[in-house]
Order: C-alpha cells, then sequence, then structure tokens
C-alpha cells in the first residue's frame, strides 16, 4: 500500500467513523435510553462499532452511561435544535414557560448545568424591542447567574467549590462576585432560600431570579428563570412580584416530570 492509498483509507475511516457516531445520535430521537444492542439495532452498526461510538460519545460529554443505559446530556444541544427538541424536557416545559411569560409578560428560560456553566434549553421570549442575549443552547457562566447558582445550590459545597476553582471568574461588571467565599456564600443563600437573584452581574441592567425544578425525588433537574431590564422593575421587587409566579409554574413544571 503506497502512502496515497494510506491517505485515502484514513479518510475514508474517519467518514464512516463520523457517519455512525451520528447515526447513534440520531437513535436518541426516537428511543430516549439506548443500551449497546439497541444502538446496534438502530443504526445497523456491529455491536463493537456501536459500543465505541458510544463509549466516544460518553467520554466528550455528550451521554450518560448508568452501566446498562446510555442517554443524552444537555451538550447534545449544541448540535442543532433538532435534537434538543427531541428530548424530553423542553417539550413538556415550552407549554409552561410560555404560560409563565404571558403572565409576567417577562422573558422565561429554562437551563440545566453544564460543566461550568449554566446551558439554556428551553424559552419563551416576550415581545421586546431589544431582547437579551439569552438563546436556546447559549450558555452563561454559573458562578454570577441566577440560573446557575439555583443548579449549582443542588450539589454538594465539596462539587461547588471545585466548580468555582474551574470556573474563570471575570469581573464582567461592578457587581459581579468574583471572591470565590461570596460566591461560595451566595449559593449556599440559594440552596436555603429556595431561589437565587443576580442584580446586574452579566451586564448593566439586566436583572434575574431563578427557581429550581425538581423531579419526583427532589433532585434539581433545572432552574427557571426570568430576565428583565432593572428600567421595568425594580430589584427590590422581584421577590413580591416575580417569585410567586416563577415558583408556581416550576412547580407545575416539577409535577409534569
Amino acid at each position: 500500500m503506497n502512502k496515497v492509498e494510506a491517505r485515502q483509507m484514513g479518510r475514508s475511516e474517519g467518514m464512516s467513523g463520523l457517519a455512525k457516531g451520528l447515526a447513534v445520535l440520531e437513535a436518541f430521537a426516537r428511543q430516549p435510553a439506548l443500551t449497546i444492542a439497541d444502538a446496534a439495532r438502530a443504526t445497523g452498526a456491529t455491536r463493537a462499532a456501536a459500543r465505541r461510538c458510544l463509549l466516544t460519545l460518553a467520554d466528550l460529554g455528550y451521554v450518560a452511561f448508568d452501566g446498562k443505559f446510555f442517554r443524552p446530556l444537555p451538550r447534545v444541544l449544541r448540535l442543532g435544535c433538532g435534537i434538543s427538541e427531541s428530548l424530553p424536557l423542553p417539550q413538556v416545559a415550552q407549554p409552561i414557560l410560555d404560560k409563565a411569560r404571558d403572565e409576567l409578560n417577562e422573558s422565561i428560560s429554562l437551563a440545566v448545568l453544564d460543566g461550568t456553566d449554566a446551558l439554556f434549553v428551553a424559552r419563551a421570549e416576550a415581545l421586546r424591542l431589544v431582547s437579551t442575549v439569552v438563546k436556546i443552547g447559549a450558555s452563561l457562566p454559573a458562578f454570577c447567574s441566577a440560573t446557575g447558582r439555583v443548579l449549582l445550590g443542588a450539589l454538594p459545597d465539596g462539587r461547588v467549590k471545585d466548580i468555582i476553582r474551574r470556573s474563570n471568574l471575570v469581573q464582567h461588571t461592578p457587581n459581579t462576585l468574583v471572591d470565590p467565599l461570596a460566591i461560595l456564600t451566595a449559593i449556599r443563600t440559594a440552596r436555603q432560600s429556595g431561589y437565587a437573584m443576580s442584580n446586574e452581574e452579566l451586564e448593566p441592567g439586566l436583572i434575574s431570579m431563578a427557581v429550581p425544578v425538581v423531579d419526583r425525588t427532589g433532585q434539581t433537574k433545572a432552574a427557571m428563570s426570568v430576565s428583565a431590564s432593572s428600567a421595568r422593575i425594580h430589584f427590590d421587587r422581584m421577590p413580591s412580584v416575580i417569585l410567586p409566579v416563577l415558583q408556581r409554574h416550576a412547580n407545575i413544571l416539577s409535577k409534569s416530570l
């Protein structure tokens, strides 16, 4: 075999591997949890090839493995909205987010923890002349966002400290907490109170509030949040105006999980 043939074979093998991996990801759109045998059957690949694909996806953070089943993780959302719409949480959440938006006339988002970030998986946008930068598939640093602090509050302090240590503690505004101890205190406060607030920590004029969405076992699966302009609502009024509506709709979503 000459060098040209070797390079051609390498390209062929690479494309074949990519095709198999994409086929496995597409299989999750039809079945939310796959065994190796399920993946092989759905894609027409051998069990060995399906296993390699699934383990590679797990290593890259796209799927989780519990010893038997592989399930898609939020990182899959970054591959495109088509896959995101096949995940149960965004589908179940969307009509609830829509109702909360209509009641508050503010944009409502749903996010999950993805490494050191809060990853947005669903959103109901309020009709504004200028919309925020938060979109489905976008991420915000967990350490300084209300959404992130709610999600981090569901974790043990040891994991929280590790995530803070690995975060890029950038001073986005003069209000941004960047001292690790102050951040940890804010997260503990969110854990105890059941909600978190961020007062212009991400950008001037942007205030936010978030509450947890829990499953039937009491584990936090996501955070539901409101981001608003401080020109429309005063930060100090959010607990009385925003919080009851947000908690009510988060409870509705929790019961639907």
